[in-house]
């Protein structure tokens, strides 16, 4: 279960949020090469000033901390990366010098749902099928 967790230094609508959300999980489930069920999506908005990200000057930030499971290659973080900086910058006008993505991985077994652990990752899976 990709835990994708969203920091803004701003408010959006709630309809962004949703149409923003479900964009991510489209990217995620194509770029990963798995299903969309499983994926977790945190957005936590903060005032102007509660987020400091050096190169960024006094404008909007985003950082996004992605928690996903192992044997994805460099190249699939990468796109997946640069193709939400896309997204954050098209929807709300963030530049993209002003965002930044960090990775933590994890073996299948750290994600935990009510019915099951996750399997560790395999290509074109879907974690949630039986």
């Amino acid at each position: 279960m990709p835990h994708l967790q969203f920091e803004l230094n701003f408010s959006p609508n709630p309809q962004d949020k949703q149409s923003f959300a479900h964009s991510v999980r489209q990217l995620f489930a194509r770029i990963m090469n798995t299903g969309t069920d499983h994926i977790g999506i945190t957005l936590r908005c903060y005032s102007a000033n509660d987020l400091v990200f050096g190169r960024a000057g006094n404008g909007k930030i985003a950082f996004l901390n992605a928690d996903i499971r192992v044997g994805r290659s460099a190249q699939q973080k990468r796109q997946l990366g640069l193709e939400i900086m896309a997204e954050l910058s098209r929807l709300w006008e963030i530049p993209k010098e002003s965002i930044y993505v960090i990775y933590t991985e994890h073996d299948g077994p750290d994600f935990q749902l009510s019915d099951r652990v996750l399997p560790s990752w395999q290509a074109g899976e879907d974690p949630l099928k039986d």
